[in-house]
């Protein structure tokens, strides 16, 4: 194993000249778009804990926690509903989860896109520390993003079919052409990224 010759080291500790640092340094501008991130994610947390205080107050007979609900995830029954029944249940479970894995992909973005495009968070010695930021990646986030706009966009189609009858045919041929979309979108993204591994392994 040779040593780094004194001309490497010395232009590794050399510093930028003023416009490749000024260029490099620009990437702090993404901060501001991180912490809006976040702040969205607050906002998430809020909706969904509403959400969750309507759906207990419903459970215990509150009228006006129902139909907030009913209004919330666009139900419009033949005939009014008083009570809690089980396709309002699994609509608003279906609405929850739906905000926790938006949630997710939201972390995803601000932990895995400042780790890869404006600084290191040092977490290698965190417990912690999520599993796939390890390699992450621009690759490997894109692949992850995708993966998780198929899950989300799962939940999207699974609620409309279980309320599929306050919607019209055109509506459930266009969601599902739209989710069968992001699977071929993310399976490509899949293909290629791999292929490009497989090229760079061989050389």
């Amino acid at each position: 194993m040779t040593s780094p010759s004194p001309h490497s080291a010395h232009m590794a500790n050399a510093p930028l000249r003023p416009l490749p640092a000024l260029i490099f340094a620009s990437r702090w501008l993404q901060l501001p778009l991180y912490l809006g991130l976040i702040a969205a994610q607050g906002v998430y947390v809020w909706h969904f804990l509403l959400e969750l205080w309507h759906l207990v107050e419903a459970a215990f007979g509150h009228e006006a926690a129902l139909q907030a609900l009913i209004t919330s995830i666009g139900y419009k029954p033949d005939t009014p509903v008083t009570s809690l029944n089980e396709t309002v249940i699994m609509l608003v479970v279906l609405a929850l989860i739906d905000v926790v894995m938006i949630s997710n992909l939201l972390i995803m973005v601000i932990v895995g896109g400042y780790e890869t495009f404006v600084s290191r968070l040092g977490l290698d010695r965190h417990p912690d520390q999520p599993e796939w930021l390890g390699h992450v990646n621009a690759s490997v986030l894109k692949v992850k993003l995708g993966l998780s706009i198929i899950g989300i966009s799962s939940i999207h189609l699974l609620k409309t079919f279980i309320n599929a009858a306050n919607y019209s045919e055109k509506v459930l041929m266009w969601q599902t052409i739209i989710h069968v979309t992001f699977l071929f979108s993310a399976l490509a993204i899949a293909l290629t990224d791999r292929l490009l591994h497989t090229s760079e392994d061989k050389h």
